[in-house]
């Protein structure tokens, strides 16, 4: 039921748009204003969409009357927050954009030990807000990352092993519908919402205000530790079997990448090719410790950069690496089990194609084990690594090099996997990748679409038709 509205945008009369204008208290940006190109820009640079409408929502209200105004007008509507969806799902080609990114609000409950959070709120924001009180909870690896767009697909992060998937550690949450009614869900309030929201990504409406569980988080043991990418072998064989033994305050992903010129790297590794282990580590410094000791005994690192440092440190270590604009093309999946021959594979694939290209397998295991397949949205609670390809680069002229790099891992490495992928780290793939990724949860979803948003007016996603 995929409609196609965006063709009708140009017969909108301006009577209607003034009095849309009019209703609302953010900006209201079209194609000729001096703001246009900014506001459509985000932080994929190989997208390049084209919006007829942009709405930059500063309240709930604004919400309401933009998702009435694109349904009454027959608008493709997008829903933006920070930004950083690969496929750039956040923007629409001649329909209207809900941007939500002024919505800025977090609130502390320091005694509860949560936050109720804004849509467009990155987590280095949340972070921030949070530190004062020693607390945090589950919010990626990139602090300039959307709080709304990782959450509904899940959200997984450093403290995955220890607390779970962000959406384990969702209490609540305001929900715009289609039908531009506002409705408060949690486990006892719409469960079926709640459900769906955990995970099913943007398909039910929009969330307006998050609440989240917080952690005592201040501090954490971390930092990168890397080898030579001649050392893939022997240290992913180690890696696969090592983290399943190990205690939830010790986290570490796997990466190939390339060493990045400047700081903290020595000048004598700049280029150099690499693989290696992100750690994060919740417990105390004898633990870190022990765990840093049994992977220099693998073989002697080429590099460290660890210690103790506040978690925000840590969540926003890589930001300067990535900024916004640079062309991103990924590719995910799942991963139980590390075969002998996907570390052919990866050794084969691993000597990136650019500096900012890379592969990262990250834990989702220990707490994020504890809840059902069918608890939530998410379907593969039995994964060990959320898996993602990532070719990138700050080039336009190296777009095709680094997609075709992404491609061909990925393509080599899929029958080695659990199939279905972290919604965030799919490109448009297709229905196929859609059901493989919520398995057995897939017919539920639809009903429930059915039910919240049965003419499918939120399609601009990682898209469930309704049943």
């Amino acid at each position: 039921m995929n409609t196609k509205r965006s063709q009708h945008s140009n017969s909108i009369d301006q009577e209607t748009i003034q009095k849309f204008r009019n209703s609302i208290r953010g900006k209201f940006i079209q194609p000729d204003d001096s703001e246009y190109d900014e506001a459509r820009s985000i932080y994929n640079g190989m997208i390049d969409k084209h919006p007829r409408f942009i709405v930059q929502c500063t309240n709930v209200a604004d919400v309401i009357a933009s998702v009435n105004f694109a349904r009454e007008n027959s608008l493709e509507t997008a829903i933006r927050g920070g930004g950083h969806s690969g496929p750039g799902l956040g923007l629409v080609d001649g329909g209207v954009v809900i941007d939500l990114s002024p919505m800025k609000g977090i609130r502390v409950d320091p005694s509860a030990k949560t936050v109720r959070v804004e849509p467009g709120c990155t987590w280095g924001e949340v972070d921030h807000a949070t530190h004062a009180f020693g607390l945090a909870t589950v919010s990626g690896v990139i602090s300039t990352t959307g709080v709304g767009g990782l959450t509904l697909g899940g959200g997984h992060g450093y403290l995955t092993r220890k607390y779970g998937l962000t959406i384990d550690n969702l209490i609540s949450a305001d929900v715009v519908l289609a039908d531009g009614s506002l409705v408060h869900t949690s486990k006892d309030q719409k469960p079926e919402l709640f459900w769906a929201i955990r995970g099913g990504g943007g398909n039910f409406g929009v969330v307006t205000s998050f609440e989240f569980q917080l952690h005592p988080v201040k501090n954490v043991y971390a930092g990168p530790m890397f080898w030579k990418v001649n050392d893939l072998e022997t240290t992913l064989k180690w890696y696969r079997n090592w983290l399943k033994k190990q205690p939830d305050d010790i986290y570490a992903f796997y990466l190939v990448a390339e060493v990045p010129p400047g700081d903290p790297f020595p000048k004598s590794i700049h280029g150099e090719k690499v693989c290696g282990l992100l750690w994060c580590c919740t417990g105390d410094e004898k633990q870190f410790n022990q765990a840093l000791d049994e992977a220099r005994n693998v073989i002697s690192p080429l590099f460290e950069f660890t210690g103790n440092m506040p978690y925000p440190a840590l969540q926003s270590m890589f930001d300067e690496l990535y900024p916004a604009g640079m062309q991103w093309y990924w590719k995910g999946d799942f991963v139980n089990e590390i075969s002998d021959k996907a570390i052919e594979i990866h050794k084969k694939y691993g000597s990136v194609p650019t500096m900012h290209s890379t592969m990262h397998l990250y834990p989702v295991n220990g707490a994020a084990h504890r809840p059902a397949n069918g608890d939530t949205a998410w379907d593969k609670r039995n994964a060990t690594w959320s898996m993602v390809i990532a070719g990138v680069d700050p080039e336009p002229s190296n777009a095709e090099t680094i997609t075709n790099w992404a491609k061909d891992y990925w393509k080599a490495l899929h029958p080695h996997t659990m199939g279905g992928a972290y919604i965030n780290f799919m490109m448009e793939e297709g229905e196929d990748r859609i059901k493989a990724t919520y398995g057995k949860n897939y017919n539920r979803l639809k009903k429930i679409k059915s039910k919240y948003d049965p003419n499918n007016f939120f399609h601009i996603n990682q898209n469930i038709e309704p049943s």
